[in-house]
């Protein structure tokens, strides 16, 4: 008699030490409430930051560094974050990142000069750069890339209410005569202490105990080589000549500095950016990609908000409303695009679709001018928001489908450092050139009208951000009308520096979603056995790398 042997029923997901749809959902409750209050924290500034400049005398230089500042410290704290997320318990530090960005956004409330709040917004930076990174990593942890659609997804739909949110709470705090912008600081704190709270409760993940070794020297050269190259561009062609001695030190400086930050991550044993990363042709693609999109995005939309208030005349509750098309579009592509990927396995034509709306947003958004009508202006970005949607959390799935799992922190973070590097540049670039086509036609208008040149010489002759306050009325209106046709030209500008994005885009290979979560593949990575068998199938060696050759059949364990 012939006994039939009929396969074992899998095992429910609880006991194949995966987490249930429920038990993620608690587990990110906490985390994207934490995302919540840094993008609300981030966005209820842009906003009132006409007002706070106005309010405490600064010039258009000053506006652009209160987001440089942040930016720049995110973009150095970044790598170190997910390396040490490589290292620690991913819980604690996505708390600790926390209590640092509060703690900034605290002591920024208390500013009394645009120097002090950029010093402060510095400390804000370094809790963002950890909750960008930290973020992604937990999830990268948690759920396999083929399921990490539909949470993505939740996670920009977090990102579209604190950026809807943001501008809205903003404009009315600072239109709050008992309030004021001080509280665009002091608003998020309720929410991070919730968040604190439900991280400790529903997080719960592996902690991998290993010997540490930060490199700090690398992540030393990496910031005083971008911030050479970004004081250099805010100060050329003002305070000293572009072809001048003070530019060839800066550039000196911060060409010296990457080189010293390239020789030590070659020779480190926990290198702050893994250069290993870079032969990966995903990773690379990627990277670029992200350094493209992070430029455009973050060095035009910081600008919406003065385009709005100075230019259209709009207050900044007025200005936060008409950003929600752009939101609602980032909304409903990020949202859905996430679900079709999870349940199809396919993100590329996602990708490359969304970095073409993002090119076609930004070319719509170069024809505004100071009469643009809102409903046009409306549909431009709406376009935008689609596309920008589309595009930032499927780069990091794209990476995160391919590194090793040992190198998911790293790889995350890397994608995270250099969209924020490509913010920070965007921001210093595009905030210098405005500056710049701003004054050129200031100068001009003056020349066309002797009114507004005779009002300003009343005035005291200073025709500027600083003074637009206490300017008279023809030199109000003269501001007015330069901001609003400068304006185009800094969209125009990220319309071609998105064209590379694109191009990055085309040229990844697709590759299947993963079906298991990072800390499963890292199990599978650490077994002997299993990993000969893994990195003969993908043709990597021991070290990770790729090696190019076809596995042979004697790398495969046999009964």
């Amino acid at each position: 008699m012939t006994t039939v042997q009929t396969p074992a029923a899998e095992a429910p997901v609880e006991q194949q030490g995966r987490m249930t749809h429920r038990q993620v959902l608690e587990a990110l409750s906490g985390m994207l409430l934490a995302m919540f209050v840094a993008f609300l924290s981030s966005t209820v500034v842009s906003n009132a930051l006409p007002t706070i400049i106005t309010e405490l005398r600064g010039t258009q230089n000053q506006y652009t560094w209160v987001i440089t500042a942040t930016l720049l410290a995110s973009t150095a704290s970044t790598p170190i974050w997910g390396k040490l997320a490589d290292l620690f318990s991913k819980k604690l530090l996505i708390q600790l990142s926390i209590v640092v960005f509060i703690a900034g956004s605290m002591l920024a409330g208390l500013a009394q000069s645009v120097d002090t709040l950029i010093a402060w917004r510095v400390l804000q930076g370094l809790g963002l750069g950890g909750l960008q990174a930290l973020v992604q990593i937990a999830m990268a942890a948690m759920i396999s890339p083929r399921e990490r659609g539909r949470y993505s997804g939740l996670l920009g739909a977090v990102m579209a209410v604190a950026t809807v949110g943001g501008p809205l709470l903003g404009g009315l705090l600072v239109d709050t005569s008992w309030l004021g912008w001080r509280w665009c600081f002091y608003v998020g704190v309720p929410f991070a202490a919730v968040a604190l709270v439900l991280l400790q409760r529903t997080l719960h993940l592996p902690v991998t105990r290993r010997d540490v070794t930060i490199d700090y020297l690398g992540a030393t050269f990496l910031t005083a080589g971008v911030s050479a190259l970004l004081i250099w561009v805010t100060l050329a062609g003002g305070s000293f000549g572009w072809a001048s001695v003070e530019t060839a030190l800066f550039l000196g400086g911060a060409a010296l500095a990457v080189v010293a930050f390239l020789v030590t991550e070659v020779r480190a044993a926990e290198p702050i950016v893994p250069l290993r990363l870079f032969r990966d042709r995903t990773t690379a693609l990627a990277i670029i990609a992200s350094v493209a999109v992070g430029m455009a995005m973050f060095g035009s939309t910081v600008f919406l908000g003065q385009y709005l208030q100075i230019s259209r005349g709009y207050s900044p509750t007025e200005a936060g409303l008409l950003t929600i098309p752009m939101v609602g579009g980032l909304l409903i592509s990020s949202t859905v695009s996430g679900l079709l990927i999870t349940r199809y396995g396919r993100w590329k034509a996602y990708l490359t679709a969304g970095s073409v709306l993002v090119v076609a947003g930004f070319a719509l958004l170069a024809t505004i001018d100071h009469e643009t009508g809102m409903v046009p202006f409306s549909a431009f970005l709406f376009v935008l928001g689609v596309g920008i949607g589309m595009s930032m959390q499927n780069l990091v799935l794209a990476v995160q489908n391919t590194v090793a799992a040992r190198d998911l922190g790293a790889a995350s973070s890397a994608v995270a450092f250099f969209r924020s590097l490509g913010g920070t540049i965007g921001v210093s670039v595009l905030g210098a050139v405005l500056s710049n086509h701003v004054g050129d036609l200031i100068r001009e208008g003056m020349v066309r009208s002797p009114g507004a040149a005779e009002a300003a010489a009343a005035g005291g002759g200073d025709v500027g951000l600083a003074d637009f306050a206490d300017a008279p009325a023809p030199v109000q209106e003269l501001i007015r009308l330069s901001y609003g046709d400068a304006t185009g030209r800094v969209f125009l500008i990220s319309a071609v520096v998105a064209l590379v994005a694109v191009l990055a885009v085309l040229f990844i290979r697709e590759v299947a979603l993963r079906t298991e979560t990072g800390d499963e593949r890292e199990r599978t990575e650490r077994a002997p056995a299993v990993r000969i068998d893994t990195d003969a199938i993908e043709g990597r060696d021991a070290d990770g790398e790729r090696t190019g050759e076809v596995a042979h059949a004697a790398a495969v364990p046999t009964r």
